[in-house]
C-alpha cells in the first residue's frame, strides 16, 4: 500500500481511530459498510483513475485494506495495458 492509498482510504474507516492502517486491517470492523465502500469505489476512481472491474466488485476484495489495493493495483495495471494496446 501507499500513502495516498492509505490517505484515500482512512476517511471511510470511522473506527481505526489513529490507529495504523495495515494490509491485514479488516475494513468492515473499521467501520467499512456497502453504502461506504459504494463512495469509497467512486473516490477510488476518482483520485486514482482507475475503475475495478465487475469481479472485483465482491466482499473478498473489499475485506482487508490490502485485498483492497490488490484490486486497485491490478486495475491500474489492465488499464495501462488497455491504453497502450490502442
Amino acid at each position: 500500500m501507499n500513502a495516498t492509498f492509505e490517505n484515500l482510504l482512512t476517511p471511510f474507516l470511522p473506527y481505526l481511530n489513529g490507529n495504523p492502517l495495515t494490509e491485514d486491517s479488516r475494513l468492515h470492523d473499521l467501520g467499512l459498510n456497502s453504502m461506504k465502500a459504494i463512495d469509497l469505489l467512486f473516490t477510488i476512481e476518482d483520485e486514482l483513475g482507475v475503475s475495478l472491474p465487475d469481479e472485483d466488485l465482491n466482499d473478498a476484495t473489499f475485506a482487508t485494506a490490502g485485498a483492497l489495493w490488490n484490486a486497485v493495483q491490478r486495475a491500474g495495471t489492465g488499464q495501462e495495458d488497455r491504453k497502450a494496446a490502442a
